[in-house]
This record gives structure tokens, C-alpha cells and sequence, in this order.
């Protein structure tokens, strides 16, 4: 399995090393804007965090013109634990475009305090974040394993406006049944249970993929 994750981790790096640099540039700017555009900060957060993941994403199954999906199979590792590495890279860049979403935020509130209306905001932005990114993945490596590398693109993109449109309907789902206004403690709650959709369903998305991949035949 370390293997599996640093081959992984190799495969995403050069791609994460330019995101990485671009966004850090695109953070400081949006940190040192006043804070009356806190527009600048909810278009970066919401782009580090799932950035990250994307990249991640897509350099699966890199190798395609060199059949590395075969070659990978003759190595002493099972096909379950191709796929789990998959999703634990996933959850680690993840963690990755968190932390470069605080950062932007801690800067932006050291230079010109607290840039929201509600104290809940900035916590709905990390829910967000990372619940866009989470549907994503559970939607694409099924359909990764199902379809094919060859269709990775298209996947990738289908995956991405999937996960926005779950997370858009929880939130539509959400605003039903509180159509007068949330306090903060129904904020967190709600944010809390669509962060939880979010997880059960990357949870059930791993064996259900290694279930794919175990039919899938080369």
C-alpha cells in the first residue's frame, strides 16, 4: 500500500507543484484585498479545495499509453488496494487545498479582521469545499473502473458538475426545511450532515469501485 500511495503521490505532484504555485500567488491576493470583497476569498477557497482534488483525479490511470493499468496487476498487490490508495490520495490532497484555504483565511483576518457577515460562513466554505470534492471522487473512480482511462477527461468533468449538483440540492434540501432563517447551531448542524452525506458516500464509493475493478477484465 506505501507503495501504491507514493506512486500516487509522484503522479499528482508536478500538476499539484503548478496549482500550488498559482493559487499560493492567488491567495496572497485575495488575502490582501480589503475584506469588503470577500467575494475574492469564497472564489478561492472553494477553487483550492477542490482544485487539489482534481488534479488528484486525474492522473489516475496516467499511463494509459503504456498500459501501466496491466502492468500494475502483475505487481504483488491486490486490486482492492489499487483502489484504496486511490481514495486515500484523494482525502490527502484534499487536506492539502484545506490547509491552503486557512491559510488564505487566517491572512485575510490578520490583515483586516473577521471578512464575513456571519461567523458561520467561513465553516459552511470549508463544508462546501470539501463535500464538492468528496461527491466528486465517489462519482468518478466508479465510472473511472467502469468506463475506462480513454474517458477519463469526460468522466472527470461529468464527476465534478455531479458534485456540485448533490451539493446544491442538499443545500436546496436544506433551505426547505428552514425557510424562515437558521440559527448557528442549525448552520453547523446542516453543514455537519451535508459534510457526512459527503463522506458516506466516498466510503461506499471504495468498495463499491474495488468491486468494479475486480470484473473489470484486461
Amino acid at each position: 500500500m506505501k507503495g501504491l500511495l507514493r506512486d500516487n503521490f509522484y503522479a499528482a505532484l508536478s500538476g499539484a507543484r503548478a496549482f500550488a504555485a498559482i493559487m499560493t500567488f492567488a491567495g496572497i491576493f485575495a488575502a490582501v484585498m480589503d475584506n469588503r470583497i470577500p467575494s475574492l476569498i469564497i472564489g478561492y477557497m472553494l477553487s483550492v479545495m477542490v482544485g487539489f482534488s482534481i488534479n488528484s483525479a486525474a492522473c489516475a490511470g496516467r499511463e494509459s499509453s503504456v498500459k501501466w493499468s496491466q502492468y500494475r496487476l502483475a505487481a504483488p498487490v491486490r486490486r482492492a488496494d489499487i483502489v484504496r490508495s486511490l481514495f486515500l490520495s484523494q482525502m490527502m490532497w484534499l487536506l492539502v487545498g484545506t490547509a491552503f484555504a486557512g491559510a488564505c483565511v487566517a491572512l485575510s483576518v490578520g490583515l483586516h479582521g473577521w471578512p464575513f457577515d456571519k461567523e458561520t460562513d467561513v465553516f459552511m466554505l470549508f463544508v462546501v469545499g470539501a463535500s464538492v470534492s468528496l461527491f466528486m471522487s465517489a462519482i468518478f473512480f466508479p465510472l473511472f473502473f467502469l468506463g475506462g482511462e480513454e474517458r477519463k477527461e469526460v468522466f472527470l468533468m461529468l464527476s465534478l458538475f455531479g458534485g456540485i449538483g448533490m451539493v446544491m440540492g442538499l443545500t436546496t434540501l436544506i433551505n426547505g426545511f428552514f425557510p424562515a432563517g437558521m440559527t448557528t447551531s442549525q448552520i453547523v448542524v446542516s453543514g455537519m450532515a451535508m459534510l457526512l452525506c459527503g463522506i458516506a458516500l466516498f466510503c461506499l464509493s471504495c468498495p463499491f469501485t474495488v468491486f468494479l475493478f475486480r470484473k473489470k477484465e484486461y
